[in-house]
């Protein structure tokens, strides 16, 4: 085979799986590591893959592949960390809180789990397993159909459950930030459940580490101007950080690499209608 047949057919699998792995390439196309190393480092430099330790992400160009959620997991972790103690910092007693899918949330969720006296709904099992078992939550877990690479539940009954929800605050993850372009997706199906999410709160927050930012994905889920508050790690450019203005906050990160205080207060744009809390497939949330 030769190199770029081989290269597409690495690109093709991105764009499928949005992650693959040297030693499975090696055993695919009968070819040395050191051979398929060198076919990543060509399609890297053409922005076609991201290096990672031991294979490649989809990269800017190469079709806008979701990732598995096992990579995102284990990307970034600290940093993720520390947006997800912040942001649960921003939840108050006893209030309704909406948690989209995705490894920053999932961050969020585990900050949250020994608070008492808030309900929290989520589309995201790996969010429901984490709470499940605080008993001063109050969970609750929308239907739909399940995105099994990423634990998620989408759809049209999903999103009709969340149409039915007014909650103090959703915390949204995002594929893509960009400051013209706005919060952006890789695929459509989430959209609409996303969309759902942030009509059903009165404060929306995006929680997104610093990698995402100035990128577009493909489909757009909202414009900034929708958004309250993005929250990310320091590792933003300061020039960058000056595009986004006043609903941007980093959170930085201490010496153990734990979360540090908020570089700069909390600005928060308040929606002008003031929402009560309604009632989620027949039952109320509180």
């Amino acid at each position: 085979m030769l190199p770029a047949q081989r290269q597409a057919r690495i690109i093709q699998q991105l764009q499928e799986n949005g992650f693959v792995e040297i030693s499975q390439l090696s055993a695919q196309f009968g070819a040395d590591r050191s051979t398929i190393r060198r076919d990543l480092q060509e399609l890297a430099l053409r922005g076609l893959v991201r290096r990672t330790r031991g294979g490649a992400l989809a990269g800017p160009a190469s079709g806008h592949a979701d990732i598995p959620y096992a990579v995102k997991r284990i990307e970034h972790t600290p940093e993720k960390q520390a947006i997800g103690r912040h942001a649960a910092a921003l939840v108050r007693d006893s209030e309704a809180v909406l948690l989209d899918s995705g490894s920053t949330t999932l961050q969020v969720a585990l900050a949250l789990r020994q608070r008492p006296d808030i309900s929290v709904v989520t589309n995201d099992l790996n969010i429901a397993m984490c709470l499940a078992e605080s008993p001063r939550i109050q969970l609750i877990v929308t239907g739909g159909i399940l995105l099994e690479s990423v634990y998620t539940l989408v759809g049209p009954r999903t999103v009709e459950e969340l149409r039915k929800l007014h909650v103090d605050r959703a915390f949204l993850g995002a594929d893509a930030i960009h400051h013209e372009a706005g919060i952006t997706n890789v695929t459509f199906v989430e959209v609409e459940v996303k969309r759902a999410m942030i009509a059903a709160a009165r404060e929306v927050v995006v929680v997104a580490d610093s990698s995402k930012f100035e990128h577009r994905a493909l489909a757009l889920v909202c414009g900034l101007e929708e958004i309250d508050l993005v929250l990310t790690d320091n590792g933003l450019d300061p020039e960058i950080r000056r595009l986004y203005g006043d609903r941007l906050e980093c959170v930085a990160l201490d010496t153990a690499g734990h979360a540090a205080q908020l570089e700069g207060p909390v600005h928060w744009a308040r929606r002008p209608q003031a929402r009560e809390l309604q009632v989620a497939a027949g039952r109320p949330l509180r």
